[in-house]
This record gives structure tokens, sequence and C-alpha cells, in this order.
């Protein structure tokens, strides 16, 4: 057996090299930057400061909403992008179109048939929007079976009005193969009134629209919804409402006496990719907005979540429990949402980065350790050959000898912080064992072994 330089021959492994432990660190410095990269760019687009908002015609109910809520947004840094169409129908196509940019939109219960693939859900329902059907004529008319042969105005395509009107006239058997449903907007519809070319029109509005307004101050006549609980139970996305006697003038006691209307919900829908902060700040600036008292309900009536055609956000079921979220109470807006969407990413991160510095001691006295153990193991790997060989040679011997002596080398310069000085001390006492067992051996071996 020929002498070997390195006492390392036996378990063929080393200590790190100096420039080795450079490389480790230097990795994992850019693995952990890598981390913190990550954890920053998924928290950083998870929150914009725009809103598309589809709502309805010009002057409509929906857009008057949308004009209250974006001075109040923009308060908040937040832009509303509104954008007109031509009622509920088309808001939910636009909404469920997943390449459009409209984030959020008002739709008008009972106008639509949600599908599980819409990917849409309710912030809140946010208004009542009445029924109004005006006509003119001597006799009294108080149930929609009464306007069979007439001509009606009954809304434009791709408003809610339109659907309601087709629904509710088909209840009482009026369509088109009996009367004359002619599609005209209110403005136009008004006129068709007052000239004679029309006998009654389907309206939807709050009282104190313009329009409403107008008609209600007119000579025509509101129709009263004598059988208005039926309907509800045949169209539950309606509600039954009193418009109250004299609510249009007190002083000439218009209307004259309380009538009875049907009315459908405004609710504000959103796709349900929109980030929850934006919902947190919707639904309060829903509050504000509608918040009050009115007509047909007492003051905090809505927004409300007293709707089932969509689901409801989980932002929202949050807020109508406990309130806004906590920093929102106490902080701008911004600053809030800036906190909130960067804790969602960091304090796992953070808590990822607590367990790695309780765990780094452990593991810098585990790499310690290892300096020693490899010797250690070539220790015992050189004393288990010394034991199994009986009858060794002088040659056997002096590399005991030579392997012993380098192993005592090697450990001597093992470089090791002060606390561990006395595990390098164990080591050394090891070796002066092993030492002490191949001299012994020598000496029974003879002069002709002697190194």
């Amino acid at each position: 057996m020929t002498k070997r330089d390195s006492a390392l021959h036996r378990i063929q492994s080393a200590e790190n090299t100096p420039a080795r432990r450079r490389l480790m660190i230097v990795v994992a410095l850019l693995a952990l930057g890598a981390l913190v990269w990550a954890a920053w760019s998924i928290a950083e687009p998870a929150f914009h400061s725009r809103i598309v908002i589809t709502t309805g015609a010009d002057g409509g109910i929906y857009r008057g909403f949308a004009d209250r809520y974006a001075p109040l947004l923009k308060r908040k840094g937040i832009t509303l992008d509104i954008r007109a169409s031509s009622g509920s129908v088309e808001n939910y196509q636009r909404l469920t179109d997943p390449s459009s940019e409209y984030q959020v939109g008002f739709i008008q219960s009972g106008t639509v048939r949600p599908k599980d693939t819409d990917d849409l859900q309710t912030i809140a329902a946010v208004s009542y929007e009445p029924i109004w059907v005006f006509y003119r004529g001597a006799a009294t008319i108080d149930r929609l079976s009464q306007l069979r042969g007439k001509r009606i105005s009954i809304g434009v395509p791709g408003s809610g009005l339109l659907h309601v009107a087709q629904v509710l006239l088909g209840f009482a058997e009026v369509t088109g193969s009996n009367s004359t449903l002619v599609e005209m907007d209110a403005n136009e519809a008004y006129r068709s009134l007052e000239n004679g070319t029309l006998d009654a029109a389907f309206f939807i509005g709050r009282p104190d629209a313009p329009m409403q307004q107008t008609l209600l101050n007119s000579n025509l006549k509101l129709m009263n919804f004598v059988q208005a609980d039926a309907l509800v139970q045949k169209f539950p996305s309606l509600a039954k409402i009193v418009y109250p006697r004299g609510s249009t003038s007190i002083a000439n006691d218009l209307p004259p006496a309380d009538v009875t209307l049907l009315a459908a919900t405004a609710q504000l829908v959103a796709k349900d990719s929109l980030h929850p902060a934006l919902v947190s700040v919707l639904l309060e600036v829903a509050k504000t907005v509608h918040g009050g008292e009115d007509y047909f309900t007492p003051v905090g009536a809505f927004p409300n979540l007293n709707t089932a055609e969509f689901p409801v956000t989980d932002e929202s079921a949050r807020y109508f429990k406990s309130g806004p979220p906590f920093l929102q109470r106490y902080l701008p807006f911004w600053l809030a949402s800036f906190i909130e969407r960067r804790l969602l990413i960091l304090v796992p991160f953070l808590a990822l980065l607590v367990g790695l510095l309780q765990a780094l001691p452990r593991m810098l006295e585990s790499r310690i350790k290892k300096r020693l153990v490899v010797w250690y193991r070539e220790l015992k790997s050189l004393e288990d050959e010394i034991w199994k060989t009986t009858q060794p040679s002088a040659a056997q011997i002096a590399q005991w000898r030579d392997e012993i002596e380098s192993i005592d080398a090697h450990a001597g310069q093992i470089r090791l912080p002060q606390r561990y000085f006395q595990d390098v001390y164990a080591l050394k006492q090891a070796i002066a064992v092993v030492r002490s067992r191949i001299g012994q051996i020598a000496a029974h071996a003879g002069p002709s072994s002697v190194h």
C-alpha cells in the first residue's frame, strides 16, 4: 500500500473552501432578492386607481348615481370612468364579456337571467326604481289588463324597463297581437302622450328626476297598481311601494291619494376580478349617496344585500357585518389600501423570514460542527482499519503514522469561533488516542517497523 499525500482518502469529502462558501452566500442573497421582488410584483398590480363603470342613458337614473359617485371617489384618489349605455341589459352584456374593460355597472333586478359562468357579483342593492304608468283619457285605469287594445310605450331596446314592461303586460295578456306596443325613450313617450299618439307609457326613475317631475305635474294620470301584491308574487324581483298622497305638491294635493307602485331594485354589480379594496370604497360611497331617507324608504335602508340574483362579494358581506376595513377607518384610502395589499404578501413573507432567522444559528452551528465531523470520520475509519489488522506490516504502520499526523495537521488548521475551541481539543485528544494505539502496535511489531 503506497503512501498518500492527503489524509482524506477514506471518505473522500472535505469541508467547504472559502470560495465555495462565498458562492453559497451569493446564491442565497440572490434567492432572497428574487423572493422579495416576486412578493412586491404580486402586490403592486393588485390595485388600480381607475374604475370603468357602465351606467345607462345620459340623464337617466343610473347616470345620475354615477355622477354623484365620481366626486366622492375622486377625494379618495380614484377616477370613475363613466360610460353611457342603453340600460340594464346592455350593462349586463358588457360586464359578462371577459375581454371588456368594464368593471362595474348598474343592473336592474328582474331584467336578466344570470348564469353561473357570468363571473359577476353584487356589491350592493342601492335603490328602488319605481315603475310608473301614465295614461290619458277619462276612464280610471288601475289594472294592466285595461291597457289591452291601446297604444303603449314600453321603453327602448337594451333597457331594463322594456323587459319588465313586457313581463308585466304578459301577465295581463296584453301583447303585440292585441295592442300596439311601441319602443321609445322617455322624452318621446311623454311628447306622444301629450299629443295623443299614445294612450299609455311605462317610465322608470326616482320621483325627483326631471322627467318624473314633469310627468307628475302634468295633466296625465298615474296608474295605481291595485294588483301589486299578486304581481310581486309572480315577479319576485319587484317590490310593492307607495307614493304618498301630496308627495308631488302638498299645496295642490298631488297626487290626491296614495298611489301603489311597483319598483325594481338597482344593483351595483361588479366582475369578480374587482379588487376587494375597490369594493370596500364603492360601498362607502354608495352608503353616502343612497343612505338617506327618500319617498319610499327610511334612513339607512339602502345600500343593502337584499338581492339574490348574483352572488354577493365576500368583501360586501364583511362590510355589512363589521363595517369598513380597520385601516380605512383611520387612514386615507390610498395609504390604507397600500398597506393592506402589501401586508397580504409581506406578512407570510416576514413569517418565513423570522423562521429562517431562527433556524440560521442552528444551521451555522451545523456547518461548523461539520468541519470537525469530517475529521472524526476519517479518524474513525483509520482506527477501524487498525483494529481489523491483526498482523500489520511495517509499511502499513508507517502509512498509519503518516495519516494520523496529516489528520492532526489539518485539525490544527481548522478556523472556528472561540466558543468551539473545546470541540477542537476534543478532536485532538481523539487523535492522540489513535496515535498512541499506533505506537503500541509499532512497539509490539519490533524495531523494523519504526518509522
